[in-house]
């Protein structure tokens, strides 16, 4: 397929509809974050999500785009149930409900500093981390298990793990609705009975961090949030079981393409109309996996507090939680016509405007909280939805990959790169050198020049820029 992208404006291109495509593709960038290397197949896998069955208004993509699983990372569609609309596995990805939740702290950066090694020490001892490592909460069986699949970071707290106004500050207060255990396998319980409360591996981190700059004094204040305050910051997912998850139902779908006359340009994008036994089926499952999700989450959150509490006498409490990694059903005005649409976010966070039915009231005169993490040594940042937004309320959830984890290997020593951070005052505490060096700062977009594009984009807008002081490496 021919690719062209017309420019719009200075942050977004258009890809026009060409058959197969069913819509356009939109791509939210500025040209230097355009997709540049040879064989760079990212613009290639927005036009053809282009292509599933009911997707309306556009593919999109946003400034953090690279290359993934069938849709690329930075990739959004939506689909009209009502019209054949299908939903892919691969529109959400392995690892369903990866998220990112920020945590305030009521202790400041300066008087932390004679306290940080103790404390980093603390949580590179206490959270687990690292391919197939054991969680902080071993889960007695299936019986329990569902329990959690279905309530999510509601059943955390309600055993003990956290406190009642977590779930208040978490993107669906906690839980997704429509989880159906029974559409999870056992390999995929088994796989997480011992996970939840662990970091896992790849780009998954838990970050202390500082407040360096406030762009919004008013939605910072109703955040929690000052400048020089410290912050943590946690980004996870749903391990093992929600990897499974996605396994089992990619291998269903692409069974029953034909069934259902569906043809695709790619086997990636494997798919099945949202109202199909095939389709409830994964979505159900893919809530299940999500609720897994943000209870590990919760179970890190009370690591972090823990070690808070006994290192620096400090407490943290929760910013927000947001997933971004998930296919929702949400109402969306089409063409003047409210419809229910199935909503994929791979790679990209729900960004609600101010004034939105669903924020919790205290954040509705500001808008839905959009957390954008860098990578290690980079800052990260706190945005808020903006109105207008197009792309069905979605931003960025990142920097975005620009080198292979195998291209990184074989420029970055992890060793090296540990010294470098530490030399910056940032202290590190990696899984493996090798998970290390394919984590380095180069091998990721400029963090900042991504939230400028999707400022500029009208995606969402800054409300805070963090800075690191510490960073236990999955």
């Amino acid at each position: 397929m021919d690719i062209t992208l017309v420019p719009e404006g200075p942050y977004r291109f258009r890809m026009d509809r060409c058959d197969p495509m069913r819509v356009p593709g939109v791509v939210f960038a500025t040209r230097d974050l355009l997709p540049r290397s040879a064989g760079d197949k990212t613009l290639e896998q927005v036009a053809n999500v282009a292509t599933l069955p009911g997707i309306v208004r556009a593919s999109f993509a946003m400034p953090d785009m690279h290359w993934g699983y069938g849709f690329p990372i930075g990739g959004v569609a939506a689909t009209d149930i009502d019209a054949g609309g299908v939903v892919s596995p691969g529109g959400v990805g392995f690892d369903i409900s990866c998220g990112v939740r920020l945590l305030a702290a009521d202790i400041d950066r300066e008087p932390l500093a004679p306290r940080m090694r103790r404390l980093m020490d603390l949580l590179g001892d206490t959270v687990p981390r690292g391919v197939g490592r054991g969680g902080l909460w071993k889960l007695s069986g299936r019986a329990q298990m569902e329990k959690l699949l279905v309530a999510g970071a509601g059943y955390a707290v309600e055993q003990g793990h956290g406190v009642p106004r977590d779930l208040e500050r978490c993107e669906d207060h906690g839980a997704l609705e429509g989880a159906d255990p029974s559409q999870v396998g056992q390999r995929a319980v088994d796989r997480g009975l011992q996970q939840v409360g662990s970091l896992g591996s790849g780009n998954h981190f838990l970050e202390v961090q500082a407040v360096d700059r406030v762009y919004d004094a008013g939605a910072a204040g109703a955040f929690g949030l000052h400048t020089g305050q410290v912050c943590v910051m946690i980004h996870c997912g749903s391990r093992g079981l929600g990897h499974q998850v996605c396994s089992d139902h990619v291998r269903v779908m692409d069974q029953s393409l034909r069934a259902f006359g569906i043809r695709i340009p790619d086997r990636q994008l494997a798919c099945a109309p949202v109202v199909s036994a095939p389709g409830r089926a994964y979505l159900g499952a893919m809530a299940a996996a999500a609720n897994y999700g943000r209870a590990n989450r919760q179970l890190l959150t009370q690591a972090a507090r823990r070690a808070f509490a006994t290192a620096a006498q400090a407490g943290l409490d929760l910013v927000y939680d947001v997933s971004h990694n998930t296919a929702k059903i949400e109402t969306h005005d089409v063409d003047g016509v409210a419809r229910p649409l199935c909503v994929h976010r791979k790679g990209a966070t729900l960004a609600l405007p101010s004034g939105h039915p669903d924020l919790p009231a205290d954040l509705a005169a500001f808008g839905h909280p959009v957390l954008v993490p860098g990578t290690m040594g980079t800052a990260s940042y706190v945005m808020v939805g903006a109105a207008g937004n197009d792309a069905f309320s979605s931003a960025a959830h990142g920097a975005g990959r620009v080198w292979s984890r195998h291209q990184a290997l074989h420029r970055v020593r992890g060793e090296q790169l540990r010294d470098e951070l530490e030399s910056r005052g940032i202290s590190v505490r990696p899984s493996s050198w090798r998970g290390l060096a394919e984590e380095a700062p180069d091998a990721y977009k400029d963090v900042d020049v991504v939230v400028r594009a999707a400022e500029g984009a009208g995606l969402a807008r800054p409300v805070a820029r963090l800075v690191p002081l510490g960073v236990v490496k999955g």
